[in-house]
């Protein structure tokens, strides 16, 4: 069967998103400067990249694909990532709004979820066959997930970076088991992978 990843990018204060979160800013206060790595030194950092996109299908919050504000997008909103997404995969969001499929470029269907965790789970690994299933994120998706005892292994890719306030990733998340199977760090970041204990 499959296996349940998640990629997060955190702060080393625990953050994957830093404060005063808006649809101007959705990764809040210097939230990107949690994400140089990616950009600055994305040779250094290409097995992780690839890592980040290498799942058959994506479970993502409603935050992650709209921003922060009311659960109802405007209708003409297909995303941050323009025409062609990067997850080249089908993208399960979890919402409370109804929306049809959303097609886009390059083999994204954006899928849009309202009956909750394990139906978009279920519809994720249906569409992802063999491959693993990824949570994208926001942190509260994550939090779910982990709570749920849904999770196989997280990903946490350690930004440099104080926040100081913000979304916090392990919050309300109960006794974790997390054993480290893996650890590689680059100037802007140190990457650790966990197996999540059940």
């Amino acid at each position: 069967m499959s296996r349940v990843t998640c990629d997060l990018t955190v702060s080393l204060d625990g953050f994957v998103a830093g404060p005063h979160q808006s649809p101007e800013e959705p990764l809040g206060k210097r939230g990107e400067s949690l994400h140089r790595w990616q950009f600055e030194e994305r040779e250094a950092n290409a097995a992780e990249i690839a890592g980040i996109l290498e799942a058959g299908a994506y479970i993502m919050g409603r935050n992650m694909f709209a921003g922060p504000g009311a659960d109802v997008w405007s209708e003409d909103w297909r995303g941050w990532w323009g025409e062609e997404p990067p997850y080249h995969a089908p993208v399960f969001v979890l919402t409370h709004h109804s929306h049809e499929p959303l097609e886009m470029e390059g083999g994204t269907t954006f899928h849009f979820v309202t009956d909750g965790i394990e139906s978009a789970l279920a519809q994720a690994r249906e569409a992802a066959g063999d491959r693993n299933v990824a949570i994208a994120g926001g942190a509260h998706t994550a939090r779910q997930y982990l709570s749920a005892g849904l999770m196989d292994e997280l990903r946490l890719h350690i930004s440099p970076v104080i926040l100081g306030g913000g979304e916090r990733l392990l919050e309300d998340v109960g006794e974790l088991k997390l054993e480290p199977i893996d650890v590689r760090g680059t100037g802007l970041v140190t990457h650790v992978r966990y197996r999540v204990g059940h």
